[in-house]
């Protein structure tokens, strides 16, 4: 008994050497797969850092190369891909080809959760390789289908794309009722043309539809029935819309455009207008009963804040508005109300009121300008007089304003351009600008952009100022208190003056330094003319500005920042 452990290993041991011994060539080909492995490995791992924040290596939507892009670079190529597929798309089957409006087959490319889908790096490490090596895996775009648009657009199509198969039915010409006899035959299958849409429609190429065996489900004689009886009473006499201010009344005439008899799903026949018919017959007078939600807003009234109240708005919700009126089409009561959806506004009256707009927390005042400089400063001043900034948005000076040129009423007057004193339209907005800046600056509002003046000009305070250029140079700060911050403005021929209401959070410092670093004027020459404005000039300099916010409750720092300025010298400019 005590030899059967040797005996046992030793049987073991010349049973594996005699394995080893058939197989030389294992011991290698096992290294060459852990090798491989190995590499594989390094080659993921590398590619999960290198890809960190960018697209999958070799991913690509509808024939288009999106990987190894930044999530920004991903959007602006998804975006460049929506626009591309905005035209037609021609639907193939064995009875025909259509070419249909994505938009009105319900189409929406998503591009949000399609950048999401581009993001996520393949879990299959060898997808991961290949994508290494140049390899393609293809990420289906993300596309949302309106059932309803989609299955009314294909409608449109039957004659061409089924013309072999027919449903009872009976639609108008001009008002006469005409019967559809029904017809078995081969139809687009509906789901899975959705499928098969979705997926190729970004491809750009004519999408074979597949069909299904289709079988009538209203009898002929039904058609006749409708057709002699309540199809007549369609275009019998006019309806009548109510539930906008004014009724409107249906004519016979354009009952016979929007109204059809479908299948009611139990072998009969029912009135029916599809959202497309009713928009294009009646989406003017619909339009006119529809009205945009006014958000609530805070208004000056006798030097103090008040609430001006939201109101609701209406948009037609075509889809039961259009069952309300095909239903009255076949009634003696010929009447039917438009269905409304109440949207609300994004500021609510009972919003408004808790913002906490009740004083004047900061306020700034500057002179000192020229008639078309005034011109200009009235204008943007009073545009943007009233404007409201809710907790944690970011008030921008051009997107308020928009556009400030001649059509707006704006004039030509003094500009800084490339380093001189030059004309153009909008000259001046500058310094509504400084005195709007130092407002929300003393308010102790974030600051979030805003750009010095070239030179230093005299009626601004140093380090303290800002310019501002239609599409190019901004104004912009953020509301960072809890409560609304209003902006009321005041004009005069000789100054303008910015006040932020709201409820004082903030206790403003401002320290502002020496100036250093003087630097001479130098002398240019340019041509006479309206745009060569004489100057002695000025030297330039470096100034700094510290703010310190305090909590105005606690007098506690808030925080504390310098901003230094180099300021160009003024040249001395010559005119010949």
């Amino acid at each position: 008994m005590s030899e059967s452990p040797q005996c046992l290993l030793k049987i073991g041991t010349i049973v594996t050497t005699q394995h080893s011994r058939r197989r030389p060539g294992a011991r290698p080909v096992a290294r060459a797969a852990a090798a491989v492995v190995l590499v594989a490995g390094l080659l993921v791992g590398l590619d999960v850092a290198l890809a960190h924040g960018e697209t999958a290596r070799g991913a690509r939507i509808a024939e288009f190369d999106l990987g190894g892009l930044s999530r920004e670079d991903a959007r602006t190529e998804l975006t460049k891909l929506v626009t591309a597929a905005q035209g037609p798309v021609t639907l193939v089957t064995d009875s025909g080809r259509a070419d249909v409006d994505p938009r009105a087959l319900g189409l929406t490319f998503d591009v949000g959760a399609t950048l999401d889908r581009l993001m996520e790096q393949p879990a299959n490490p060898v997808a991961r390789v290949g994508g290494v090596f140049g390899g393609h895996h293809d990420v289906a775009p993300v596309v949302h289908v309106d059932r309803a648009a989609f299955d009314e657009e294909l409608d449109e199509h039957r004659a061409t794309l089924e013309k072999a198969a027919v449903e009872g039915g009976v639609h108008f010409e001009g008002t006469t009722p005409v019967a559809d006899m029904p017809s078995a035959g081969l139809r687009i299958d509906r789901d899975a043309a959705v499928e098969t849409i979705s997926r190729e429609w970004l491809r750009g190429h004519p999408i074979e539809l597949a069909m299904e065996p289709f079988d009538p489900t209203v009898s002929a004689q039904t058609v006749q029935a409708t057709l002699d009886g309540p199809a007549r009473e369609v275009t019998g006499a006019p309806v009548t819309l109510t539930g906008g201010d004014e009724p409107i009344t249906v004519s016979p005439r354009s009952l016979g455009a929007m109204v059809t008899f479908v299948p009611d799903g139990k072998g009969g026949l029912k009135p029916h207008i599809t959202r497309k018919a009713l928009k294009a017959t009646l989406g003017d007078e619909l339009a006119g009963t529809e009205s945009k939600a006014v958000d609530a807003t805070v208004v000056l009234s006798g030097g103090s804040p008040r609430v001006r109240p939201s109101t609701d708005g209406a948009r037609v919700q075509y889809v039961p508005t259009g069952q309300a009126l095909a239903a009255a089409s076949v009634t003696g009561k010929r009447t039917a109300e438009i269905d409304f959806k109440v949207l609300e506004p994004k500021l609510s009256t009972a919003a408004a009121k808790k913002l906490g707009v009740k004083e004047v927390v900061a306020e700034f005042t500057t002179g000192d300008f020229s008639g078309p400089s005034g011109e200009n400063i009235r204008l943007v001043a009073q545009q943007v007089d009233g404007a409201l900034v809710l907790p944690g948005e970011t008030f921008s000076l051009n997107g308020y304003t928009g556009p400030r040129g001649t059509a707006q009423g704006y004039v030509t007057s003094t500009i800084i351009d490339h380093g001189h004193a030059a004309k153009a339209v909008g000259g001046g907005i500058s310094q509504f600008a400084t005195t709007l800046y130092n407002a929300a600056y003393f308010a102790g509002l974030e600051d979030v952009a805003h750009t010095e003046h070239a030179y230093y000009i005299s009626r601004y305070p140093e380090a303290r100022e800002a310019t501002v250029f239609e599409g190019l140079i901004d104004l912009q700060f953020r509301n960072n208190t809890k409560h609304g911050i209003l902006i009321e403005t005041a004009w005069s021929p000789s100054s303008v003056t910015v006040r932020m209401w709201g409820t004082k959070t903030f206790d403003v410092e401002s320290i502002t330094g020496e100036r250093t670093a003087p630097t001479s004027p130098e002398q240019i020459t340019l041509p006479a003319g309206d745009d060569c404005l004489p100057s002695s000039g000025a030297p330039g300099f470096t100034a700094s500005n510290t703010r310190v916010v305090r909590n105005a409750a606690t007098g506690a720092e808030v925080s504390r920042h310098t901003r230094t300025v180099r300021y160009a010298p003024e040249p001395i400019v010559q005119c010949r």
